[in-house]
């Protein structure tokens, strides 16, 4: 019997339809965990010890660790194929990863990473680009890409990562989890495959602040005991004028829970591109190094800048034989960078390690055994997958900039998440002095609760439209007090001018740019904010006073 030809295109179809929705599904199974992992495996505790001798600390918890840690028996990809097929399987299990499973957690893979762990934005061509949970669309941030995914994707409670220059601390934050980058030397890097000598440092991922201080305190080695409460939180409020969003919708969350917990009186504000600059005096001669006297640069930006020649410095120390050997195919980027490191004389490098050596005096200082130091995790929100904003002088001299604190300095960093801004992952970083891991681990836990609370009490109250506006003023105005109190006129004057332009009813604001006009010898613009004030506020003596000494 002859078939029917329409029967023949149906069949067809159903047989297209059917081929389509397996490759879906194939896809769908191949993705489920969100590309994150590029082995499992399963390394389990020991027995629990028998009573009256307490469980082990971190019984029925799982967790990942990057594709940096050696564990017995497999190969240390680093990110590439070809580190992979030139490299034998580690003969022994990393420190880190024992000490982790001998406190009763359970390993159960391996986790994606940057090509050699070198970028910050978590792509890989290689293996693929871990998908951000919260934002598939958007980066999930590097180089630890897989570990934060992992968690950010309840697939394990918590993961172990590498921090050189951000490789913890940008990809906690976008992915909107917490990250923990401890202080430099705290915790053994025995098996973990170096990246940066002098930066590196192993640090950790959980959503569960409680589950972030018990993997701390095993890795720490420090025994629980009674917390610690900080005694000042200071505010780095010229990093805060770098965010790409509005400045409250994060320093105001902090303001208003440290208020909560420890009372108005421990905030204190501090210009950090003005403490540096004092602080660090080597700056001074790096400065005129690289822009030759020409250009005000910011100490924020020109330690991003000591910190990415460090990096790529020490990296290429490390690595250079193999790279020269294997010629493996690498980012046209990365490439680049490694060249430019060829041109460093060994006074430059010198310099920058004195420069390091300078920031951990510095922040040290300034923060003392009992103060937290405040910054936005990163300026800007998540970029998109391939967009050309990650690669922007901007972008990058801005994000190293805030890493640079920490990395420099070799203080312990933790990224707090603050909720959603555009559907984007926002967040905040608290650093305390070098040494005060638990302190710090403490104080996330303490805060944590009412950061959230307060994070979500901005997005759905009136206070987001109303009274932030009128703090953000206020918090220009102090930044005008205090830049005229150092004799900054100009800057003064530019604070005050965003105080009247977030509130134009207080006459404060006038009275005081009036004052800096009058020191800059500006009669008009005073005499102008003057009577502005005085139409404001009757009682303002001072512009009646300059006013009768006019006429």
């Amino acid at each position: 019997m002859a078939s029917n030809p329409s029967n023949l295109w149906v069949l067809l179809g159903l047989g297209l339809a059917g081929i389509f929705l397996f490759t879906k599904k194939f896809k769908k199974v191949l993705r489920e965990d969100f590309g994150a992992f590029i082995l499992k495996l399963q390394l389990l505790p020991p027995p629990q010890p028998a009573p009256p001798k307490a469980p082990h600390p971190l019984t029925g918890l799982t967790f990942a660790v990057s594709d940096l840690f050696e564990i017995e028996g497999y190969v240390t990809g680093f990110g590439h194929p070809d580190w992979a097929k030139t490299h034998e399987a580690a003969s022994q299990t990393s420190a880190v990863v024992s000490t982790l499973v001998e406190g009763g957690a359970t390993c159960v893979g391996k986790t994606v990473v940057d090509e050699l762990a070198y970028s910050i934005t978590g792509e890989n061509r290689h293996y693929g680009t871990p998908t951000n949970p919260v934002e598939p669309a958007r980066v999930p941030g590097g180089s630890s890409s897989g570990a934060a995914v992992a968690v950010a994707a309840n697939l394990v409670d918590f993961s172990l990562g590498v921090d050189t220059v951000g490789g913890v601390r940008v990809p906690a934050g976008f992915c909107g989890i917490i990250g923990f980058r401890p202080s430099y030397g705290a915790i053994s890097k025995i098996g973990v495959l170096p990246v940066s000598a002098s930066l590196d440092t192993v640090g950790w991922f959980a959503k569960d602040p409680n589950i972030l201080r018990r993997v701390g305190h095993v890795l720490l080695q420090s025994a629980f005991g009674g917390q610690r409460s900080p005694r000042q939180i200071i505010m780095a409020d010229d990093c805060f004028q770098s965010l790409k969003i509005p400045i409250d919708r994060v320093s105001q969350v902090v303001v208003k829970s440290t208020e909560k917990h420890f009372g108005r009186q421990l905030l204190k504000h501090e210009i950090l591109d003005v403490y540096l600059n004092s602080k660090v005096p080597s700056l001074k001669e790096f400065r005129s190094k690289k822009t030759n006297g020409e250009v005000k640069t910011s100490s924020i930006r020109l330690l991003a800048n000591v910190m990415q020649l460090l990096h790529r410095y020490e990296f290429r120390s490390n690595h250079e034989e193999w790279i020269n050997t294997v010629k493996p195919i690498l980012e046209p980027n990365f490439s680049a960078q490694m060249n430019e490191i060829v041109d460093l004389s060994d006074a430059e490098i010198e310099l920058c390690k004195s420069i390091r050596e300078e920031m951990g005096s510095a922040i040290n200082s300034l923060l003392k055994d009992d103060g937290i130091l405040v910054v936005p995790t990163t300026a800007y929100l998540p970029p998109k997958i391939g967009g050309k904003e990650i690669l922007s002088e901007e972008f990058q001299s801005s994000l190293f900039g805030l890493m640079s604190i920490a990395s420099l300095s070799g203080c312990c960093q933790v990224t707090v998440p603050l909720g959603y801004y555009n559907k984007c992952p926002i967040s905040v970083s608290l650093i305390a002095r070098h040494g005060s891991d638990r302190f710090l681990l403490d104080t996330v836990q303490t805060m944590y609760k009412t950061l959230q609370e307060q994070a979500e009490t901005y997005v759905n109250s009136t206070w987001s439209n109303t009274d932030s506006g009128e703090n953000s003023a206020e918090m220009a105005k102090e930044k005008g007090n205090q830049a005229f109190k150092e004799q900054k006129w100009q800057k003064a004057i530019s604070y005050y001018n965003e105080a009247i332009k977030l509130n134009d009813k207080n006459a404060t604001y006038f009275s005081n740019r009036a004052a800096a006009y009058l020191e800059l010898g500006s009669f008009q613009q005073a005499e102008a904010d003057c009577s502005n004030a005085i139409n404001l506020d009757k009682k303002v003596i001072s512009c009646y006073f300059y006013q009768f000494c006019q006429g």
